[in-house]
């Protein structure tokens, strides 16, 4: 019993918990639909893990959303709600194109001359929320709803202006090819790589049929680099007790505007980066316009959750929201399911992950009656 409890009590057997009650939920509305689930999970799970493209598509697909994620799971750990991920991942994309596309230097000047563009793209948007905040007491939750439409429209004009719009299309130019940052991308179309990648069919698979890039490794490097910040430094120390109580941390001396800001340019710059790794990382490497949002930051809201706004879980709930994003697709080519489906899921998982807290009540309550049988 005392076993029980302790599982029962661990942060990551309730959101197992939620993750198990989505799927059901999403069981129950397929056999009411007239589908098989046991059929749409299987295809599922064959869209994700049956072929090595379908990993490496996975990977791409949940790159982005793990660094929106540890956008606003870092925010949130300073006591600040950063629903502004969307714009300023808009604005990552933006702003890279905007240098991409002028500059051709050699790559290992161009690679983080538009990466860094994208990266202040963002964390311009992350700190004119937390500049207003600071100084002016408006809710950063209104600032970035804000901010969210104008990064839609900026990016709009941008397409559509002389100096970056693509003839006889809704796009801009893309940056240019040393901007990219695929794995050996000129070399793994070439005649030789070909030659060279051709009997390891999976290998091919990886490389040349899918946009296998760096971010992915970038993004594990930023989970490690603001894990270290939040809790290995005099700094994250001070951006969390602004967070845990303000009052407190002011009358100890700490600068409340200021972290605020810093909190909100971090959490820009986060959400900046992985607007930019989409654009130098994956085709057609440019923007296009926008009717609506792509959620890349919205679903990094989800992937925060899910992740109890822990900088490691947000890679592991970053790659399951991938995978269901990307597998899901299958359900709908193989069952016929539409792919609604996947989105019920997804919100009954984060709906159930809300409620994580009654699960240490009901162990608490659970090991009370343990205690009181013992006796």
């Amino acid at each position: 019993m005392k076993t029980l409890v302790k599982i029962l009590k661990k942060p990551i057997t309730s959101t197992l918990i939620a993750v198990l009650f989505g799927f059901l939920v999403a069981a129950i509305v397929l056999v009411l639909a007239g589908y098989n689930p046991i059929e749409a999970f299987s295809a599922l799970a064959s869209g994700i893990f049956s072929k090595p493209k379908y990993i490496s598509n996975v990977v791409i697909k949940a790159t982005p959303i793990i660094l929106t994620g540890l956008s606003v799971a870092f925010a949130y750990k300073t006591g600040l709600f950063n629903i502004g991920a969307e714009g300023q991942y808009i604005a990552g994309t933006v702003f890279s194109v905007l240098v991409g596309v002028k500059l051709d230097l050699a790559p290992v000047l161009q690679i983080p001359i538009v990466v860094l563009a994208g990266v202040l793209g963002g964390a311009l948007f992350g700190g004119i929320v937390g500049l207003l905040k600071a100084k002016f007491g408006i809710h950063e939750v209104i600032t970035s709803i804000m901010l969210n439409w104008i990064g839609l429209y900026f990016c709009n004009f941008i397409v559509n202006s002389e100096a970056y719009h693509k003839p006889n299309s809704t796009a801009s130019l893309p940056v240019n090819a040393s901007s990219y940052t695929m794995l050996l991308p000129k070399w793994k179309t070439s005649p030789e790589g070909v030659a060279a990648l051709k009997p390891h069919q999976w290998l091919y698979d990886t490389l040349v049929r899918t946009d296998v890039n760096f971010g992915i490794l970038i993004a594990i490097v930023m989970v490690a680099v603001i894990w270290v910040l939040l809790y290995r430094s005099t700094k994250g120390y001070e951006l969390r007790a602004v967070g845990f109580n303000r009052d407190a941390a002011e009358f100890s001396g700490i600068n409340v505007s200021r972290n605020i800001i810093d909190s909100m340019l971090i959490a820009g710059a986060l959400s900046g980066l992985a607007g930019a790794l989409a654009i130098t990382g994956t085709a057609p490497h440019g923007i296009s316009t926008l009717a609506a949002f792509e959620n890349n930051g919205f679903n990094g809201l989800s992937v925060a959750l899910i992740a109890g706004s822990s900088p490691v879980g947000c890679v592991f709930a970053g790659l399951l929201f991938g995978g269901l994003l990307y597998g899901g697709q299958s359900v709908q080519q193989v069952v016929g399911a539409p792919t609604e489906i996947i989105n019920i899921m997804i919100g009954t998982i984060v709906f159930f992950v809300a409620l994580t807290r009654i699960v240490p009540i009901l162990a608490d309550r659970l090991g009370k009656r343990g205690a009181e049988h013992a006796n």
